[in-house]
């Protein structure tokens, strides 16, 4: 018998059905798999996945189990709970106040922000050998914004003796106490913080705006169309998925604001900056409630879904897309 013959009798395997298979060698299943593009997928992609896994899944519904228990830093049991920690946030005024503050924030400083990188992404569009430098230093914000060292900084500029106030005293001869009385005042430096941060709008805005076709402002400008309409009647409308797309990324970020409030202000005065995410923290950390803290993270999520959801919904009114022309 012939080695060929052999081999052919070793490498396959009969079913009790009468159906044959051949055995490959382990070498060449494992150079299969190996070469296989799910495979290769997989591999580039377990980094994503891992974390993904570790730092947000797991903890998400780890958070969900801790929510309906009485869990304390240091606790030795955990109790189930049940509702109290959701029933007891409605009787929190705490909470209560957080929610309005954040919604204040949020409606401020949302739109002035994305009016103003749109804004500064249409000046940026125009044909100059400057356009890069200038992209690059109004996109510099983005990048450190959030830093503890810039709302040190943004504290300062902000304080009694601080530079706003030594202009607004030339100007006027007087000064503003943004962070004292009753705090009233004290939200709207956090609002311009957030609106000086306009950088990655503007980049995606600035990518939109050269991708409407010069065809349309040609023939608009034919037709007797000025600057005003043209931005109205056309780059608006063109730039509406894109502003869609930023509305929704920025109303998310601004929910989670929690460095600003925490360097500048730290909620006060009077929890009139008690920004919800800060709420949230002083409540797992300062408090050691991580059961209560996980319940006001978990209605924050829903909140956060709803108005989401009502975006999308509304979009089909002013959103523009190809399809429907």
């Amino acid at each position: 018998m012939t080695d060929a013959k052999k081999n052919s009798k070793v490498n396959k395997l009969k079913y009790p059905d009468g159906k044959t298979t051949v055995k490959r060698p382990f070498g060449e299943r494992l150079r299969r798999f190996i070469n296989n593009d799910n495979t290769v997928g997989y591999v580039f992609a377990m980094p994503f996945i891992l974390g993904f896994l570790g730092f947000s899944l797991i903890p998400m519904i780890t958070s969900l189990v801790y929510s309906f228990t009485d869990m304390t830093f240091g606790a030795k049991e955990i109790h189930f709970a049940g509702l109290r920690n959701f029933i007891a946030l409605s009787r929190d005024d705490i909470f209560a106040k957080s929610v309005w503050v954040t919604f204040k924030y949020v409606i401020l400083s949302v739109p002035l922000k994305l009016t103003f990188a749109l804004l500064v992404a249409f000046l940026l569009t125009r044909k100059s050998r400057m356009v890069t430098l200038y992209r690059s230093l109004y996109y510099i914000p983005s990048l450190v914004g959030g830093s503890v060292a810039v709302a040190l900084v943004w504290k300062q500029i902000f304080a009694r003796k601080g530079l706003f106030n030594t202009v607004w005293m030339d100007l006027f001869d007087k000064t503003v106490n943004w962070f004292g009385g009753n705090g009233k005042l004290a939200i709207f430096p956090l609002i311009l913080m957030s609106v000086w941060q306009f950088g990655s709008s503007m980049i995606i805005f600035a990518a939109g705006l050269k991708e409407i076709p010069e065809s349309y402002y040609e023939a608009a400008m034919i037709d007797g169309a000025n600057g005003f309409q043209r931005f109205f009647k056309i780059t608006l409308p063109c730039l509406s998925p894109i502003i869609l797309y930023n509305l929704i990324m920025q109303t998310i970020s601004a929910f989670m604001v929690f460095t600003q409030a925490q360097i500048i202000t730290q909620g006060g005065p009077q929890n009139e900056t008690m920004m919800y995410a800060l709420y949230v923290y002083n409540t797992a950390i300062k408090y050691s409630k991580m059961a209560y803290a996980c319940a006001m993270s978990w209605v924050m999520l829903v909140i956060m879904v709803i108005i989401t959801l009502i975006i999308f919904k509304t979009s089909k009114k002013w959103v523009f897309s190809e399809a429907d022309s």
